[in-house]
């Protein structure tokens, strides 16, 4: 190996160490604000806030934003962004809930083509984005608007519900507790193994290298040979998964499936995922950052409520929330250019 060689290769190796740095860096950031945040909820309400109760439900509260989120985190890698989880996972509670009650199928088939219908929507997002070079903001907007109307129209614009002795076994995937007695819903345990598995798909499968190749340079991902167009629509089809799988935990949990709710979710699924160190440029991103992210939202949340701060200026905070972490994902970049 010649000098010239021995130097580049020292090069790349302090920049893939600088980026791992980076990346751990942001996950520490982003725990060490949950922890503090969390701390200062305690101690404005010692009495209810850290108690074994309250940590339980902000963690099934989480469940739902950190599903979403970690679709919205394979998405964003690429440099993409989708505005349609939040509707997509309401139409995906609805169609759970017509293939179980109203057409009477077993609760594993309703699950398994719920999931399978939320890949579907993805898929479309996929299409439109590659193949139609559509900009994903205006394609995932379209669908969005679409899957909120096929919700109504699908449900008749009333709530779907679930009887509990036909269906327990739906209501048990997301309300049932694996340990009797332990308070721990099953749904958090579903999140961790969702968790674990976006965890492998983006570190060690062929679909998270050309997840992150095409948000660092996709012309230059094209130019190796790569067919980005394909692993685009399949990036955002796996992504539509976890929106599936987030549909059907949210209905499990309210026993119902609610034409109306998913609005405003896209946004807390996004925050999660920046505030967790996926840069919204592409490129980058990690699955536990995101995971902190969902918690951090689900904190300020319970917190708010727990202080009885009014419902409008929960509002404001979290979009001050979301407007801060914008803010900080671009001096990240403006940075990391500069280096």
């Amino acid at each position: 190996m010649t000098s010239t060689e021995s130097t580049a290769t020292a090069t790349t190796a302090r920049t893939a160490a600088k980026a791992v740095w980076r990346e751990r860096l942001q996950q520490l950031m982003a725990l060490a604000g949950l922890l503090v945040i969390f701390a200062v909820f305690a101690i404005a309400r010692p009495a209810v806030f850290p108690t074994y109760a309250n940590i339980t439900a902000i963690l099934f509260s989480t469940v739902v934003i950190g599903l979403l989120a970690l679709g919205a985190t394979l998405v964003i890698i690429t440099g993409g962004i989708d505005l349609s989880v939040g509707t997509g996972m309401a139409l995906c509670a609805v169609m759970s809930a017509t293939f179980i009650v109203t057409w009477g199928l077993p609760v594993w088939l309703g699950i398994l083509l719920a999931i399978l219908f939320g890949g579907l929507l993805g898929l479309v997002n996929g299409i439109n984005v590659a193949r139609l070079g559509l900009p994903p903001f205006i394609a995932t907007l379209a669908m969005m608007l679409v899957a909120q109307g096929l919700a109504l129209v699908v449900s008749h614009a009333s709530p779907i519900y679930f009887d509990a002795k036909k269906h327990g076994g739906y209501l048990w995937l997301s309300t049932g507790q694996l340990i009797p007695g332990s308070g721990f819903p099953n749904a958090v345990l579903v999140l961790l193994v969702a968790a674990a598995i976006a965890y492998v798909l983006l570190n060690k499968t062929l679909v998270g290298r050309y997840d992150i190749s095409i948000g660092s340079n996709e012309e230059a991902t094209a130019l190796s040979g790569i067919n980005t167009k394909k692993w685009t629509m399949i990036i955002y089809a796996v992504a539509g998964l976890f929106t599936g799988l987030g549909g059907i935990m949210i209905s499990a949990r309210l026993g119902s499936a609610q034409p109306a709710t998913g609005s405003g979710y896209e946004l807390q699924a996004i925050a999660a995922v920046v505030i967790g160190g996926t840069s919204l440029s592409g490129g980058k991103g990690t699955i536990v950052g995101t995971i902190i992210g969902a918690l951090i939202i689900s904190v300020i949340n319970n917190g708010l409520q727990i202080m009885s701060m009014p419902q409008e200026w929960q509002n404001v905070i979290l979009g001050l929330v979301i407007l801060a972490t914008v803010f900080i994902d671009q001096l990240r970049n403006r940075r990391t250019a500069t280096t």
